[in-house]
């Protein structure tokens, strides 16, 4: 089993991430979970290079590679490639970053209209790095996007299978997924995490889950309070991924629709990896 979901990567967040247990992992190989230290934030990029890795570790070990996950931009990067963007000057990214988001996003406005109108103002991510592109490389982002290098879809047998169940279902486990994550490890896991004092900006500080306990442990938020918080962004996620996967991979993928009980998915993977 691969991982390519983008907060199992990392080592610190084991319980607010819901990685495979140790029982689990037990069952067969898994690679890629955990691996990465939150001090080190893990591009698609990067992710794609280990992917690349693992799979053929796996295969030199006359094993089935098996991706599981939901970061689809992960896994776009892994079977299409990605933008040959060239490295940003540090000056630029530091100038940036530096930007509060609005601001960031009213220089997009006049640097890169069409970047702008597609980002909300509010993810500083995406508008940051569309930004630090423009004034690095003189061209938009979505121009390098048009280029894509580097991808494995032509060079594998992939078999997938997009899991879609139903809403009320899906927001029912993410309720209870949280109320699981917000135990006194979960807890003691942000807690170590916190202590560590790194960059509030890095991808595992910003994961669903840390801020949330984050904010209780700083007496910010009861545990009621943060307790709802958590189920609300978790459900909030849940519903842009449906979308993503709805939308974006190749409509041949088949959807499996149902709840997830195990011998239906067990006989629908049979169905369609034959």
């Amino acid at each position: 089993m691969i991982n390519a979901d983008s907060a199992q990567v990392y080592a610190d967040l084991r319980i607010v991430s819901a990685r495979p247990t140790p029982a689990d992992e037990a069952r067969a190989p898994h690679r890629l979970y955990g691996y990465r230290d939150a001090a080190q934030p893990c591009s698609a990029a990067e992710w794609a290079q280990d992917a690349k890795a693992a799979i053929a570790e796996t295969r030199a070990e006359g094993r089935l590679p098996i991706l599981a996950g939901g970061t689809g931009l992960y896994i776009s990067t892994l079977l299409d490639g990605i933008a040959p963007v060239p490295d940003i000057d540090p000056a630029i990214r530091a100038a940036v970053r530096r930007l509060p988001v609005a601001e960031a996003h009213e220089a997009l406005e006049r640097e890169d209209r069409e970047a702008a109108a597609r980002l909300r103002p509010s993810d500083t991510s995406r508008v940051g790095r569309a930004l630090e592109v423009v004034r690095s490389t003189g061209r938009p982002l979505a121009a390098w996007q048009k280029e894509r290098l580097g991808g494995i879809a032509g060079e594998v047998d992939l078999v997938p299978l997009i899991l879609l169940p139903p809403r009320d279902w899906l927001y029912a486990r993410c309720d209870r997924r949280f109320e699981e994550i917000l135990c006194d490890q979960g807890i003691e896991e942000v807690r170590s995490l916190l202590g560590r004092g790194l960059n509030p900006m890095l991808p595992a500080l910003r994961a669903i889950g840390v801020r949330e306990i984050a904010a209780f442990l700083r007496g910010e938020m009861s545990r009621d309070e943060a307790l709802e918080a958590g189920r609300a962004a978790t459900r909030r996620y849940a519903k842009r991924q449906y979308t993503w996967f709805s939308r974006q991979p190749p409509a041949a993928w088949p959807r499996f629709e149902a709840p997830l009980d195990g011998h239906a998915l067990a006989r629908a993977l049979d169905k369609w990896g034959r």
